[in-house]
């Protein structure tokens, strides 16, 4: 259905007692058309191809001819849960809710572990599902103006009016309270990327809460989590993360309600061993001082704060993130309709503070202080982790052969060349619910746009939206003279810009206005590439808030604040942010791989590539644990008032120069109508008090092209006032290149991506390789990847700077998926699909196309890449154009061997083929 929809959301969730199955879409045939299909699969599906997992997997074979060894099953959960586990952090919070929960649901893997995977059995698993998966022991939920009569007609009669109610008694019971803490003891993978190899050690201690469905105890516990742990001002942030004996927060901090019975945990990762006794002795006394000083004022309203601000905030995913918030408590039948009304639990909450000023510390000694269902996990490194999982997945395989009698080897044999055979048929879909082509609004709705002048020099785009009294605010800086060696410290600078002060303000006071006044407060290096050339971007800087309309003032103060007088003085709390972000940075990477190797892939194409390498690759990954590693931090954090004076200041140079390599490029402001005149007031202000010192230009070889963003005198219907310019660069001495990267990891799966410069937005090409890249996803990367090859993802996708882009997640091969990139090029050339693959491959396009904006990101496209809403017309009708021709001709054109330059890069285990090829660099 992802291809024969305008979905804009489709999925499935499996929680460790539910499974959630959420859809959306902005068409109501579309709506009818899925839901049909997610009641026929969730209560009615074909479980024949799972008579094919009667012995649950087939690893691989040398010789898979061999009718008398059993042909290898490549088992896609199979390789995702074994790509999960090599996350240290999944790995910590699956064993703390296991050994915290021990006596039933909870003490088991939900998704599966990989070594028990191979024991399912599909009467197993048929009986599972028949008993589980019924509309008995289903609860359903829609969001949306679409006609709920129609929801409920339907899931009547394709559903509940065929199945007579049973009582499936899926009932989880509760944990039996312990009368004395516990404690374990767990290993995991080293840390390739540690600075310190010692300090690899994760201690973390938990507490069992109540039942969740006490929404208004789960309500206050949550509030108490974030008050205990959230942000420099909490007492554990204070006492734990400011010790500088761990890196970070252990995995699954703070308050989980997703089980029957929440449960809190608080500790440290990247200790060294010797220091563990250290962070328990200081959760016990951090835990004494909460209940002898409690909270102040300011902090329990900030958070309040917190919580208004993000009922008015609207996001495109507000309905699946209501669904995602309710679901766990409904599952045991508490009572949704009380946990979404927050007013009220905010006024109860504030009612039980008045009339008893130590609530909060009373709830401490209740639950951490006098509770005995407590446990200390204990995970460390071991060298030879991978090694032993490894061998305990052959002794698993040599167990599963030796019980094989040369029969069932046969038999296995022929399932498996059977199953072959059905994964390289064309399948069928013509049962399936589809969409047209026709149905795709032609045109897209216009935004009206209105740019004004701040300070007489400064664009500022104003966008009138319904934002439920929330103001949005958004300011790009460039980056042109900033300093080559300066660049790979751009993201750090953006990240502890926010947080180490300002002003008069040192960093908890910053951090207490910011929550008090703001949503939020950030900064993010960008790299945005020209929507006419692959060698033409722009870099900088994008600071980004929202607040209340009321507290506008405020915000703008804090931002004259830091643009005016940034504080990077306090050398101890900068290292505790870099170990933290190194820390984070180094834990996504298995999570993440496919993401970091697309990106390297890209490093040579084109110079915007390289730079997003810098900023957002594995090379930031390294730097950000060499700098976590510095004895000297202080060397790192004398370069950020360096940078401040090439993002944050003003140029005294002329105004021709100051035009053409100004700092503070351009800003944008949504909001609602009444509350944009308070709005232009603020930011006309806000940009007349932002600093005025110099900043040296080096130009070097590169160059530097201002050009205009479309504005009304330019033909657009929809955009008033002066052209917002942007300050591209381009280097004239750039020559693309292949370049082949493996970066060496201890994982168990691979991540691979394969990068080829194709064509920018506006060139026609562009709308034929978008749609080839999911045409080639789903008629046959998804096939021979996913459903051959075994890995847990795998498919195709065109950035908006015309790099096209393979790759796989969670794979268990590496060389041989180089391989299907290449035939999947050959099967494109060879024009081997038909009009209604085309089309479907138009209907997923079009769903990411037309996704839902919400009122605060309205407009943005053209804020940022000058994107008028004619320019995004004309691809709109490129796309519709686009044939089987065409999608010939570019495949041939722009990926066919030796046409695109392209590069090339995997991160995972050893690869004996990779260090034999001399082409390959191995890091």
């Amino acid at each position: 259905m992802l291809n024969r929809s305008l979905s804009t959301f489709m999925n499935a969730f499996t929680a460790s007692d539910y499974t959630l199955y959420p859809f959306s879409t902005q068409n109501p045939k579309d709506f009818q058309n899925l839901l049909s299909v997610y009641l026929d699969a969730t209560f009615f599906p074909c479980l024949r191809e799972l008579d094919f997992w009667q012995e649950g997997w087939r690893l691989e074979h040398e010789n898979p001819r061999d009718p008398q060894t059993p042909l290898t099953f490549k088992g896609v959960v199979f390789n995702e849960m074994k790509g999960a586990f090599t996350d240290n952090e999944r790995i910590f919070s699956q064993h703390l809710q296991n050994r915290l929960l021990p006596d039933h649901t909870y003490s088991v893997i939900s998704g599966g572990h990989p070594l028990c995977i191979p024991d399912l059995t599909w009467e197993q698993l048929k009986q599972f599902h028949a008993t589980h998966y019924h509309p008995s022991n289903a609860r359903f939920f829609t969001y949306g103006n679409f006609p709920l009569e129609q929801h409920l007609r339907q899931i009547h009669e394709e559903a509940l009016s065929k199945f007579e109610k049973i009582k499936p008694n899926t009932a989880v019971p509760t944990q039996k309270p312990w009368d004395r803490p516990r404690e374990f003891q767990i290993t995991c993978g080293p840390d390739a990327l540690a600075a310190d190899s010692s300090k690899q050690t994760t201690v973390g201690v938990g507490f069992l809460l109540p039942d969740i469905t006490d929404t208004f105890e789960a309500f206050t516990l949550n509030l108490l989590s974030s008050l205990l742990i959230g942000g420099p001002n909490s007492p554990f942030y204070r006492a734990l993360i400011e010790s500088g004996l761990g890196t970070d927060f252990s995995p699954d901090v703070g308050y989980n309600g997703s089980t029957r019975e929440a449960y809190f945990s608080v500790g440290l990762q990247g200790v060294a061993e010797q220091d563990v006794q250290a962070v328990r002795d200081i959760i016990d006394r951090t835990i004494e001082e909460v209940l002898q000083k409690g909270f102040e004022d300011d902090q329990i309203e900030a958070l309040l704060h917190k919580i208004e601000i993000q009922m008015k905030h609207q996001s495109v995913s507000f309905g699946l993130t209501l669904t995602s918030y309710i679901a766990p408590c409904w599952n045991h039948d508490g009572d949704p309709v009380e946990l979404l009304k927050l007013g009220s639990q905010v006024a109860r909450f504030r009612q039980c503070l008045r009339e008893n000023p130590e609530f909060l510390q009373e709830k401490v000694k209740q639950y951490f202080k006098n509770n005995p269902h407590k446990l200390t996990l204990l995970m460390k490194p071991d060298d030879k982790y991978f090694e032993k999982q490894t061998q305990k997945e052959t002794e698993k395989l040599k167990q599963k052969i030796d019980c094989l009698s040369p029969k069932d080897k046969k038999q296995i044999y022929e399932k498996g060349l059977e199953l072959q055979t059905q994964q390289s048929k064309a399948q069928d879909t013509s049962c399936l619910p589809a969409l047209k082509v026709s149905d795709i609004e032609p045109t897209i709705p216009l935004t009206h746009l209105e740019v004004a002048l701040a300070a007489g020099e400064t664009p500022v785009q104003y966008c009138a939206q319904p934002t439920n009294g929330v103001v949005y605010f958004r300011a790009f800086c460039s980056l042109h003279t900033l300093p080559e060696e300066l660049r790979p410290y751009v993201p750090l600078f953006c990240s502890v810009l926010t947080k180490l002060g300002c002003g008069l303000l040192d960093y908890r006071q910053q951090a207490q206005q910011t929550e008090l006044k703001t949503g939020g407060m950030a900064a993010s290096p960008h790299v945005i590439p020209d929507g006419t050339h692959l060698d033409a971007y722009e870099q900088g800087v994008l600071f980004s808030s929202f607040c209340l309309d009321r507290n506008l003032p405020d915000m703008m103060q804090l931002w004259s604040e830091i643009f005016h007088s940034p504080c990077f003085e306090e050398e101890e709390y900068f290292r505790v942010l870099v170990t933290m972000s190194a820390q984070e940075l180094s834990n996504g990477v298995p999570d993440s791989g496919h993401l970091y190797a697309m990106v390297r892939a890209g490093r040579t194409l084109t110079p915007a590539g390289d730079l997003q390498e810098t900023f957002s690759g594995m090379d930031q990954v390294k730097l950000m644990k060499r700098m976590m590693g510095m004895s000297d931090i202080g060397q790192v954090l004398r370069k950020l008032p360096r940078i401040t004076k090439h993002v944050l200041n003003r140029d005294n140079m002329s105004k021709a120069l100051l035009r053409i390599y100004g700092f503070l490029n351009r800003c944008s402001v949504n909001a609602m109508p009444q509350q944009m005149s308070l709005a232009e007031k603020e930011v006309e202000k806000f940009v007349r008090n932002v600093g005025r010192s110099k900043a040296e230009w080096k130009p070097g070889h590169l160059s530097v092209v201002e050009k205009p963003a479309p504005s009304g005198s330019s033909g657009s219907t929809h955009i008033s006032g002066p052209r917002v310019l942007r300050k591209l660069i381009t280097d004239p001495t750039f020559k693309p290149h292949q370049m082949k990267t493996h970066f060496l990891l201890p994982f168990p799966v691979n991540h691979v991506g394969e990068c080829v410069r194709t064509a920018p937005y506006t060139d026609p090409d562009h709308a034929s390789l978008k749609v080839l890249a999911r045409l080639m996803t789903a008629k046959f990367l998804h096939t021979e990847i996913r459903e051959k090859g075994g890995a847990y993802g795998a498919g195709a996708r065109l950035g908006r700077d015309g790099m096209f882009t393979f790759y796989s997640y969670r794979d268990p091969h590496s060389t041989e998926t180089l391989q299907s990139f290449a035939k999947a090029v050959d099967w494109a050339k060879a024009g081997r699909f038909t009009q209604q693959d085309i089309d479907e491959a138009k209907l997923s396009v079009f769903a990411s196309v037309d996704a839902p904006v919400p009122p605060s990101d309205r407009g943005l496209d053209h804020f940022l890449y000058g994107l008028s809403d004619e320019l995004k017309q004309v691809h709109r009708e490129q796309l519709f154009a686009v044939s089987h021709e065409s999608l010939v001709a570019v495949s041939d054109k722009h990926l066919g061997v030796g046409r695109g330059t392209r590069g090339l890069a995997l991160l995972g285990p050893e690869n004996a083929k990779i260090a034999k090829d001399p082409s390959w660099i191995v890091r």
